[in-house]
């Protein structure tokens, strides 16, 4: 007879493969935010950074602190003094006309200076167009890990970053660690973290760094600025209501229901991913993981079964109203609200009801 199978050790924890930190990073401390800003206009991406970055360097018991770079003048000091409403300690400003407009060598030049002479233990970006291009090439230049797209930042009992993503194409959250690197630095998308309230504080401790970079060191150059002809088209991740529709539509024509009921509300409209691939609806409707983060005051959910690369991108909806046959739907778990029936008969109901309730005016009322 042969012997039982035995079971396999247990896999050795993230405690037991943590090396010391080397001793050149052990003089890094204190939480950064890229404050991130284009022709004048901080994104509010960034703001929302700055109150998780408050949460992170409370933990840590170390200071938080504003990073900007631009151009001389009023938008960069206005930048840096607002991020101290924001919960900044104090502000790093590196001001020079070769960061006038975005060149990934010479904001790449500007950060990675900035944290080699101050030293940062986490530093923080938006996962915007701006922000993925900047954060890939900082992290690569300064040999550290980065972790994009992250949905929750928190720190361990060691004071490590824990920087929380979906992976497997959104089926599964992960936590990754950099733990013998620094600075650690992570994305997070717009939307993805709350809104800090603004509270009216001075500008107290700025420090302005010197780039030491000339425009013929810089092999990009700007011709001309062209704003987006689209960029006003779609407003998801910061409308109050927003309408959206999935696969349980059965057709693009029953897509139409879900933008006759958000003209009616005064909402944007929205869909899942099997929509976008099945070339419905446009990509820059999509929301989830993979498209856009919201956090709208109402999110009516139309056929939708909220797989969890859905779930990350909605989550933070005050209320959430789902609509589907599937009584099983895992959309169900995280609504507020959930009526198990057929999207295509009720949503005409919906837009005849508010049609007949509410007035032009109030439409613009809806989401209070």
């Amino acid at each position: 007879m042969s012997e039982p199978t035995k079971a396999p050790p247990a896999a050795a924890g993230r405690a037991a493969t943590k090396k010391e930190l080397p001793e050149h990073f052990k003089a890094y401390k204190h939480v950064w935010v890229f404050i991130e800003q284009e022709r004048g206009q901080v994104h509010p991406v960034s703001w929302e950074l700055m109150g998780a970055g408050r949460k992170l360097a409370d933990k840590l018991k170390v200071d938080l602190a504003a990073v900007v770079i631009g151009p001389p003048g009023e938008a960069v000091q206005h930048a840096a003094a607002e991020s101290f409403c924001y919960g900044a300690d104090l502000a790093y400003i590196v001001a020079d006309e070769v960061l006038g407009d975005y060149r990934n060598e010479a904001y790449t030049k500007a950060l990675t200076d900035t944290v080699n002479t101050f030293k940062p233990e986490i530093l923080l970006l938006g996962a915007t167009t701006l922000g993925r291009d900047l954060a890939g090439s900082v992290a690569t230049t300064l040999l550290t890990g980065l972790t994009a797209d992250c949905t929750e930042l928190d720190v361990d009992a060691d004071g490590s970053l824990a920087a929380t993503r979906p992976t497997f194409g959104g089926s599964l959250l992960c936590t990754i660690y950099t733990l013998n690197y620094r600075p650690q630095m992570a994305t997070v998308r717009p939307r993805v973290m709350p809104m800090p309230d603004r509270v009216e504080k001075p500008a107290t401790r700025i420090i302005e760094h010197k780039l030491g970079l000339v425009e013929e060191d810089i092999v990009t150059k700007v011709l001309s600025f062209i704003p987006d002809r689209d960029s006003a088209k779609s407003n998801l991740a910061y409308a109050d209501v927003v309408v959206a529709g999935g696969l349980g539509l059965g057709s693009p024509e029953n897509f139409q229901l879900v933008k006759g009921l958000a003209a009616v509300l005064g909402a944007e409209f929205g869909c899942s991913r099997p929509l976008v691939q099945k070339g419905w609806v446009t990509s820059d409707r999509q929301i989830g993981q993979t498209g856009k983060t919201i956090r709208p005051k109402l999110y009516i959910a139309a056929g939708i079964s909220g797989a969890i690369q859905h779930r990350v991108g909605v989550e933070g909806a005050d209320l959430i109203v789902a609509i589907n046959t599937d009584k099983n739907a895992p959309i169900f778990d995280f609504a507020h609200v959930g009526i198990v029936t057929d999207a295509i008969r009720l949503l005409p109901a919906l837009t005849e009801a508010f049609r007949a309730r509410l007035s032009p005016h109030s439409r613009d009322r809806i989401a209070s």
